[in-house]
């Protein structure tokens, strides 16, 4: 098919739950609408989506997967997305470029929290929601229970645009309340139906549900409800796909449509459906953007005929071609040769091939037009999140914002001299996944890893083996505890006196060392009259309790909000030096230190549990057991939120936990909030610890 009109294009995300078939609906399309000349299929790591290894090992998407197939005039991009929580930044990313998010709905589950998770980033962006019900062939799906969690949880505009006939083993027929017909598929697979009139058991609630959905168009619109009463309660069928099309695009109306991915049944109907009823780049809002360099916004309209702007929501390192970065044209129309710049780095950046993605499979693209999805391999220092633009057009997309970090993890090379390599390989690995996250901690002396959980982590570790040839360790990062005092000691003394031939040396001061609140710091103050101490020599008693600070004298962990003040002293005319009383003030703070009461605190995180109500009291049970404290409790529909604070050293394996507990239902944010006392026997073992580390160094 040669170029396509943007009004004839068609983004679609899929996501939704773990296990709710998304993939092999993904599939299914691609097979009915004949992209694909096979059905692929998970069990022999076959489907178009899922070609990684790791996806293929362990039978579940990993990576969003671009893919594009068409139907008559339309053309249809496709982002097939992860259902597991660990993998939510590739569901935010996609959403962010698509138009329309197709939320899959296991029929024998419901509404699960990766609904929740996919709904609430298609209303953070503003696209248009979509519900598909879908594993109707499965012998506990139950279609009813499903569309009343729908309504219950997304309200009274949620619109069930289809039931299905005989849900369960040999499920082949849907009732399409819109049309008003009954739809047989054929059990081949490939999608095919023939339309039937709708039997007579069928047809009061057919009848109750087409009228239901005439209501909810006529009510959304003033002209429509004009309509609706002069013609006696009802719409003529042109009104009402008027009304119901215009309504969808203006995110008015949930359509909820029926299938059963892996027999294709209703997945033509959902095809047509998409291309009918739903938004084209053209009806999509303008994307806001920066100007570069300043702080205004302007709007880039999606216009054909406008100056080319591209966003960068996807890269990818593949074997034998490089860097692939994965575009969305907002404005215009590129083509290979095209030179543009780049926004965020101003380079100028010249795609030299662009193509279009079925999964691993690329073939070429002349153009790809406003509103249409591409990849380009070889560009310099191209990102996720960068725009590139047309000489005329300097702005800037916002970026995406990724979910913050939930579980922290540190890895040793197993091989000394690996060190660049495994830096090297984690950047690249941070570039495909910006929810993956490294730094190395100088503090700690550990390099330390982050991201979505347990899962996430233990993939980027087996690819940074498979593609990057490293090998390393894991180990549970060491916590940075702080060192501050309770009580105040109003004089400690130290003489630093030494004498070995020539000039000695000779430092004598006297501090007071007080704690502060908690937050407020350091703080050096000096209180020394009559030159008992010569002012030039201040500084260096300051700059010697400062170094102190940085390993405390009870566990070597920095020292905070603490107060000391230098009140007295004396000098020698011919040994005093700066050397002496940075010695002399250093050591009496570690003195005073000892004596005030130290104790040690530790980073106290803020989290926020999501969990059905089902798993409350078990939930509850295991943050206490962490030494949490429960702060606040709220409902969101089915959903109940807790809010706990909770020490950061019980928390590295909470997404796993917290998984186990709820069925993989459960998901949580965290945040720090502030240091607090570490309870006297835990300080023992630190301290203990601590001691065994220094031991061991020396």
């Amino acid at each position: 098919m040669g170029n396509i009109s943007p009004e004839k294009i068609r983004n679609v995300v899929i996501a939704g739950h773990g296990g709710s078939g998304k993939t092999l609906l993904a599939e299914s399309i691609l097979y009915t609408t004949g992209a694909v000349n096979r059905l692929g299929s998970i069990e022999d790591g076959s489907t178009t989506s899922d070609y990684s290894k790791d996806e293929i090992s362990r039978k579940i998407s990993i990576n969003s997967s671009v893919l594009n197939t068409h139907w008559e005039d339309y053309k249809l991009n496709i982002i097939d997305t992860p259902g597991y929580t660990d993998f939510t930044g590739s569901v935010k990313s996609s959403m962010r470029i698509m138009d329309t998010a197709l939320i899959v709905v296991n029929a024998s589950e419901g509404v699960e929290v990766g609904t929740e998770i996919a709904v609430n980033y298609a209303k953070e962006y503003g696209i248009e929601v979509c519900f598909v019900v879908n594993k109707l062939d499965y012998e506990k799906s139950d279609f009813d229970s499903a569309m009343s969690q729908l309504k219950e949880n997304y309200g009274s505009h949620v619109a069930e645009l289809q039931f299905p006939v005989n849900q369960g083993f040999g499920f082949d027929s849907i009732v399409d309340v819109l049309k008003m017909k009954l739809l047989k598929f054929n059990p081949d697979g490939k999608g095919d139906y023939t339309e039937h009139d709708i039997p007579d058991a069928l047809k009061e609630k057919a009848n109750a549900l087409h009228q239901e959905l005439i209501e909810i168009v006529a009510e959304e619109d003033e002209e429509m409800m004009s309509r609706f009463f002069d013609e006696g309660g009802t719409l003529t069928e042109e009104e009402l796909i008027e009304g119901l099309s215009r309504e969808i695009k203006a995110k008015k109306i949930l359509p909820v449509l029926c299938t059963a991915g892996l027999a294709g049944v209703g997945v033509k109907p959902l095809t047509e459906f998409i291309c009918k009823y739903c938004p084209s780049p053209l009806d999509a809002a303008p994307f806001m953007a920066k100007k570069t360099g300043g702080e205004d916004y302007v709007e880039v309209a999606p216009d054909p005929n406008g100056a080319p702007a591209v966003f960068i929501f996807k890269t990818l390192s593949e074997p034998h071609v490089g860097e692939m970065s994965f575009f969305r044209v907002l404005s215009g129309s590129v083509g290979a040769g095209v030179d543009l710049t780049n926004q965020n780095r101003n380079k100028v950046e010249r795609l030299t091939q662009i193509f279009q993605m079925n999964g691993k499979n690329r073939k070429d693209m002349t153009t790809a037009v406003t509103g249409d999805i591409g990849a380009v391999v070889k560009l310099k220092d191209t990102h996720v999140n960068n725009t590139l633009t047309g000489k005329n057009l300097n702005v800037m997309i916002d970026p995406i914002i990724f979910p913050e970090a939930l579980i922290e993890q540190a890895l040793q090379s197993k091989q000394k001299g690996d060190e660049d390599k495994i830096a090297s390989g984690l950047a690249h690995l941070h570039e495909e996944d910006p929810t993956f996250l490294f730094h190395f901690d100088p503090e700690l002396g550990q390099t330390i890893i982050s991201g979505q959980g347990e899962l996430h982590l233990s993939i980027i570790i087996a690819r940074l083996k498979e593609k990057y040839g490293v090998e390393v360790n894991i180990v549970q990062p060491k916590i940075p505890f702080r060192e501050t005092i309770k009580g105040k000691v109003e004089d400690v003394e130290y003489k630093h006196k030494k004498q070995s031939g020539g000039h000695g040396q000779y430092g004598h001061v006297h501090l007071r060392v007080e704690p502060q609140k908690r937050g407020v710091g350091f703080e050096f103050a000096n209180e020394v009259v009559g030159g008992a101490i010569p002012t030039k020599f201040i500084p260096a008693v300051e700059k010697g309790v400062v170094e102190a600070l940085v390993k405390g004298p009870v566990a070597h962990y920095p020292v905070v909000d603490v107060k000391v003040t230098v009140h007295f002293g004396s000098y020698h005319d011919v040994d005093s030096s700066e050397m002496a009383f940075k010695i002399a003030g250093a050591q009496a703070f570690k003195k005073g230190f000892l004596e005030a009461k130290p104790v040690l605190l530790e980073p106290i995180y803020e989290i926020e549990v999501t969990v059905p109500e089902a798993f409350m009291g078990d939930v509850m049970g295991d943050i206490s057991s962490r030494r949490g404290k429960i702060s606040g409790m709220d409902a969101n529909g089915k959903m109940q939120i807790i809010k706990a604070t909770v020490p950061l050293a019980e928390i590295h394996d909470y997404a796993t936990k917290l998984r186990s507990i709820t069925q993989g239902r459960g998901i949580f944010k965290r945040r720090f909030s502030h240091y607090e006392e570490v309870p006297k026997e835990i300080e023992l073992k630190v301290v203990a610890e601590a001691q065994k580390e220094q031991e061991a160094a020396h």
